[in-house]
C-alpha cells in the first residue's frame, strides 16, 4: 500500500494520475495548505522541503528499503514519479532509448514548464499587487515552452516514446490550467490534440473529476499553493 499525501495540486496531481493509471494500491492522505499542515513536523519528517506531494511506500521496491527497514518516503513529484515507473516497471519506454528520451521531458517539465506556468499563474491571478513585469515576462516564456511542446508534438502522438508515459503525466496538470497561464490551446494545435487525447482517458477523468474548475476559485487548493509557494 501507498500512502498518497496530497492536494489537488498540479504537482500532486500528477502522482494521482500515475497510480490510477496503473492500478497500484494506495491511499489518500489530504494535506491542507491553507491550514499549513505542510509545515508540520510529522509531514516534515516525510517531505523535508515542505511540499506536497509526498508518499510513503510500505512495501518498498527491492533494494530501496531504509536501512533500518520499514516503509520508504518519497518526496518531489518527479522522483515519485521515476521511483514508481521503475518499481512498477510501468510508464518508462519499452527500451534504454525510450527511457532516456522520457526522462528528458520529465526532467524538461520539472526544470521549465512546472516553475514558469506557476510564475504566470501567481502573478496574472493570485498575487495581491499587479506586477507588468512579471506578468509579461513570465506568461511570454510559459508560451515559449507550450511551442515547445507544441512542436515537440507534431506528427506524435505522445511526447516521448512510442506509449503513454511519465512524461505525459507529469506535463498534463500543467497545461490543464493553461487559461490562468494566459495561454490559449488554439495557438498550440498539436498540444491541444494531445490535451484532448490525455483528458479523455479513464485514467485522468477519475483524477480530475470535480477539479477541472478549481483553478481560479479564491481559496481553491492551487491558490493556497500558490499564495504558499507550494505549488
Amino acid at each position: 500500500m501507498i500512502d498518497l499525501y496530497f492536494s489537488p495540486t498540479p504537482n500532486g496531481l500528477k502522482v494521482r494520475l500515475f497510480l490510477e493509471e496503473t492500478g497500484l494500491p494506495y491511499r489518500v492522505v489530504p494535506v491542507s495548505l491553507s491550514k499549513g499542515e505542510q509545515f508540520a513536523p510529522a509531514f516534515l519528517a516525510i517531505s523535508p522541503n515542505n511540499k506536497i506531494p509526498a508518499i510513503v511506500d510500505h512495501a518498498p521496491a527491492a533494494g530501496t528499503a531504509p536501512a533500518a527497514g520499514g516503509p520508504l518516503p518519497v518526496f518531489e513529484s518527479g522522483a515519485i514519479l521515476l521511483y514508481l515507473a521503475e518499481k512498477s516497471e510501468r510508464l518508462l519506454g519499452s527500451s534504454a532509448a525510450e527511457r532516456v528520451e522520457i526522462l528528458q521531458w520529465l526532467f524538461w517539465q520539472m526544470a521549465g514548464l512546472g516553475p514558469m506556468a506557476g510564475q504566470s499563474g501567481y502573478f496574472r491571478v493570485y498575487a495581491n499587487e499587479r506586477v507588468p513585469f512579471a506578468i509579461d515576462r513570465y506568461t511570454k516564456e510559459t508560451a515559449r515552452l507550450y511551442r515547445v511542446l507544441d512542436t515537440r508534438l507534431a506528427g506524435r502522438t505522445f511526447i516521448a516514446g512510442d506509449s503513454y508515459s511519465i512524461a505525459d503525466i507529469a506535463c498534463y496538470p500543467w497545461i490543464v490550467p493553461h487559461a490562468p497561464h494566459g495561454q490559449d490551446l488554439r495557438d498550440f494545435p498539436n498540444l491541444q490534440r494531445w490535451y484532448e487525447s490525455i483528458r479523455t482517458r479513464p485514467a485522468t477523468q477519475r483524477v480530475y473529476e470535480g477539479v477541472d474548475d478549481v483553478y481560479t476559485k479564491p481559496g481553491s487548493p492551487v491558490q493556497q499553493a500558490a499564495v504558499a509557494g507550494r505549488s
